[in-house]
């Protein structure tokens, strides 16, 4: 039985996230899974590197999977492609290490949160962006974002009020970008908390509409205060663009 290692795009709008449920085939994993279960004759289990939330897409999610299939890596990949969804396609498929995890072996994720701020209605980006009404101070937003960048406890910014585990991350770079109409918040961090980059996205979107100042994020990290921070933002202006690992894996 060999460990095959995958790439993934999807567009999450109609799904009810990445990790399958006993209520509904609605999911990402359960379709892969359901494919190459019909693919190889027996049950098989795809492990993700992430837990993208109901409504999320992703350009890069990695996932693996051990199965036993005399076809080749190319013949697999066009299989899939052929009996999933219109809306899910596999990029790459490869033979891995057996011991090659894509959650656990994740040495970091790039996710992008993309909203529009333009006049006019974003007839064709509309699945995929936040609209946001108004202007936005982005310098304002760019100062908070480097405040928030870091090492540190981001127990403000997690949406798991029962979360046990340790919510201490570690973000590497918080880029603010504005192109044309489009506002791009792009997080690439060792790992992120459940609707983390929701969160952080609407409090700083908060930060220029000017409803918080950028001084403000001290306060936040130092309380550790899921109620102090910003709205959770919408599912469909997120998006995970990568995920990193050593070039062994």
């Amino acid at each position: 039985m060999k460990n095959y290692k995958m790439i993934i795009t999807y567009d999450g709008t109609r799904y009810y996230g990445w990790e399958h449920q006993p209520t509904t085939d609605m999911t990402i994993q359960g379709k892969l899974e359901s494919v190459l279960s019909a693919m190889t004759g027996t049950e098989v289990e795809v492990i993700g590197a992430g837990r993208t939330d109901a409504g999320v897409h992703a350009k890069g999610m990695v996932a693996n999977a051990h199965m036993e299939t005399k076809m080749k890596e190319d013949d697999i990949c066009d299989y899939m492609n052929r009996y999933l969804p219109e809306d899910i396609c596999v990029q790459e498929v490869r033979i891995a290490s057996d011991r090659f995890h894509s959650r656990y072996n994740a040495q970091g994720k790039t996710y992008c949160y993309t909203c529009y701020v333009g006049d006019k209605k974003p007839v064709f980006n509309r699945k995929y962006v936040n609209i946001i009404e108004g202007k936005l101070d982005v310098e304002a937003m760019k100062k908070a974002a480097d405040i928030l960048t870091g090492e540190h406890d981001y127990a403000s910014f997690c949406g798991n009020p029962k979360m046990k585990k340790s919510t201490v991350r570690e973000i590497y770079s918080i880029d603010v970008s504005l192109k044309g109409s489009f506002l791009n918040l792009t997080y690439h961090g060792s790992g992120f908390l459940q609707y983390m980059v929701r969160i952080l996205s609407g409090t700083l979107l908060e930060v220029g509409q000017g409803k918080r100042t950028p001084e403000s994020m001290y306060e936040l990290l130092e309380e550790r205060n899921r109620s102090l921070a910003g709205a959770t933002a919408p599912a469909k202006g997120l998006c995970l663009l990568k995920v990193d690992y050593s070039k062994e894996a």
